[in-house]
Order: structure tokens, then C-alpha cells, then sequence
């Protein structure tokens, strides 16, 4: 018996707290691999300890689960070797030879973009750039000698056959797709579920689940990063929830803008990637006397009629609904809708 493919994306513009989610999940699966490249940033909450992780998948919290970078994603050595030290991962961690390095060259070319589109300038789109161009790119094959380089579709593939569980961690969020997005207010690649498995190496017809990763507040990076309909601001939202609440962006450390909820983008997400189920987070914002609860027994009416109702709206079953900042914040649904 094959088994299952599970794929988490993003269904607004990013930040919508994949990283809890997938480490909420982690325990699950036997194989990680992750997608994209260190301009996001996934933050997973361990021992009282904050990781937030760039290219280590944050699944790491599973000592048994294997760890993976794909053949599609881009790496920066530097961060790397620091997240594998820190995570202490290195031993079960298989980078794919064909997955891209950023050198120093890709970061000084970004520099005009981060006023212009509000780039993080961290080298992914010069980088992707080269490679389109055949033009003196490295791959890891060439430059990460001192990690275990293998055939990444081939490990997830013949683990998939073998009956092993496998998460696809996508990164960024549908909003931001070079494809789909607002261009030129977008990314580097494209961040729809068919892509993150194109980056990975596995067929669309093994995928078992899409999970697609929503939060009440959206929110896009800093400065002139492009449109955010019914923007509002930190202020406002403090007000709401009756104490202090502002966001920064986990690879930037720059301020995040918010906004209200907004429906539009996220059926054009499910429109085009299919999601089999919901994860709801940030409900602490909008239901602030809902933190942290972790049974929806415990959710308050008006949690209760909020998701009720959205779940109707978007047609998609919201089984995990996130409370608050730690893993025990969340509540499992997954068996009951």
C-alpha cells in the first residue's frame, strides 16, 4: 500500500503560519521535503525555544521523520549550515544535487528590487535568473560537499512506495505567484500546489491531501509590496483584541502590513489548487477570548458561527484551527468534518 502525499500551502500572501501547521503535523510523517527558498521564513515553536527556519523543513521536530531539500529549491550555504547546526539535523538531512545555490552576486543584483516590489533581496529571483540563463550557476552537487547530497525524488518516490508518509512543505502563499499573483508585486516562481510537487519530484496523481493554510487577518511584507485590499493597521487590530498585537516578518525583521479578511483571494486559491481541507489560523485575533484553546467544544458561539459559516462559503472543510502562538494552540477537526 502506497503511502500518503500531503501538501501544505499558503492561501493568501504568505505568513499565514505554515510553519505551525506543518510542525502541528510533523509527527505524522516519515519523509519532509521543502519547497521554494530563504526568502520565507517558517517559525515552529519547540521547548520554550522560537526556530524560524528558512530551508530546514519544520517537520525537524520529529527526530524520526527524514528531511529533505528538492531538486526546485534554491539554497544559501550560510543559512543552511547554521539552521542544520542549531536544529542538529545534519545527520538525516538529503539535499538534491540539482537543487540551486545563492551565491553573494544574486543578493548585491536584488538590492533595487526591495523598494520597487518590496523584494526581501535575498538573491532568489537573480539566482533563478542564472539558471534560466545556463549562466555560471552552481548547484548543490558543487558546493555542499559537506552534506548528504542525493536523489531526492527518488528517496520520497521509493519511500512513497514502501508505504511511508511524505509532507511537501510549500512555501509563500498563492498571492504571491508569479503566475497568479499581482504582477509584478509577486515572487520568483510560482506557489500553487502542482509546483511545490514539480520542486519536490513527485506526480500530481500520488497527492493524498492539499492542506491550504488561511489566517482572518491577511498580511503582506513591508514597503511597497504591493496591493492589500482593506488594508488596516496594527493599531486597529490591537484595539480589537484588547492588547497590543504587531507582526514582523520572520526574514526581514521589517514590520508586516494587515489587512481585513478577504475572500476573494482565497477562492481563486482554492479554485486553483483544490485543497482537500482548511487550516484557519490567527482566530485569537478576531475571537481574542479563543486564545489558545485546543477543543472545539471550548470555542465560544461566535468562533463557532464564524467558521461555520466560512467553511460554507469556501466549500472546504476547516479541520485545523489555530488559537494561538504554540503547537497546543490548535484545534483538530480532521475527524469530526
Amino acid at each position: 500500500m502506497k503511502g500518503k502525499v500531503t501538501i501544505i500551502i499558503g492561501g493568501q500572501f504568505g505568513s499565514e503560519a505554515k510553519g505551525k501547521v506543518v510542525s502541528f503535523l510533523a509527527s505524522e510523517f516519515d519523509i519532509a521535503v521543502r519547497t521554494g527558498a530563504p526568502n520565507a521564513g517558517h517559525t515552529v515553536f519547540k521547548d520554550s525555544e522560537i526556530y524560524k527556519l528558512r530551508q530546514i523543513p519544520a517537520t525537524f521536530i520529529n527526530p524520526n521523520c527524514v528531511l529533505c531539500i528538492g531538486a526546485g529549491a534554491l539554497i544559501n550555504p550560510e543559512i543552511l549550515r547554521k539552521e542544520a547546526k542549531r536544529t542538529k539535523t545534519k545527520s538525516r538531512l538529503f539535499i538534491d544535487p540539482q537543487a540551486g545555490i545563492i551565491e553573494e552576486k544574486h543578493l548585491l543584483q536584488e538590492r533595487g528590487l526591495i523598494k520597487k516590489i518590496g523584494s526581501t533581496g535575498k538573491g532568489c529571483g537573480a539566482a533563478l535568473a542564472d539558471r534560466i540563463w545556463r549562466k555560471d550557476f552552481k548547484l548543490a552537487k558543487d558546493v555542499l560537499k559537506d552534506f548528504q547530497i542525493g536523489d531526492v525524488s527518488e528517496i520520497i518516490n521509493n519511500g512513497i512506495d514502501g508505504g511511508k508518509n511524505v509532507l511537501v512543505e510549500g512555501t509563500q502563499g498563492f498571492g504571491l505567484s508569479i503566475y497568479h499573483g499581482i504582477y509584478p508585486f509577486v515572487t520568483s516562481r510560482d506557489t500553487t500546489a502542482a509546483s511545490f510537487l514539480a520542486e519536490a519530484g513527485i506526480s500530481p496523481r500520488l497527492a493524498t491531501d492539499i492542506i491550504l493554510v488561511i489566517r482572518t487577518y491577511p498580511i503582506r511584507v513591508a514597503g511597497n509590496s504591493g496591493p492589500l485590499p482593506n488594508e488596516i493597521t496594527w493599531g486597529e487590530i490591537s484595539r480589537r483584541v484588547g492588547k497590543k498585537v504587531r507582526e514582523t516578518t520572520s526574514v526581514t525583521g521589517k514590520i508586516r502590513r494587515v489587512a481585513e479578511f478577504d475572500i476573494k483571494i482565497v477562492k481563486k486559491a482554492i479554485l486553483l489548487n483544490c485543497p482537500t481541507q482548511i487550516a484557519l489560523q490567527f482566530l485569537n485575533y478576531l475571537c481574542p477570548r479563543d486564545e489558545n484553546k485546543n477543543n472545539w467544544e471550548s470555542l465560544s458561539g461566535d468562533a463557532k458561527k464564524y467558521i461555520v459559516a466560512l467553511e460554507k462559503d469556501l466549500g472546504v472543510p476547516i479541520t485545523l484551527i489555530g488559537t494561538g502562538q504554540s503547537n497546543e494552540a490548535m484545534i483538530d477537526r480532521r475527524n469530526e468534518v
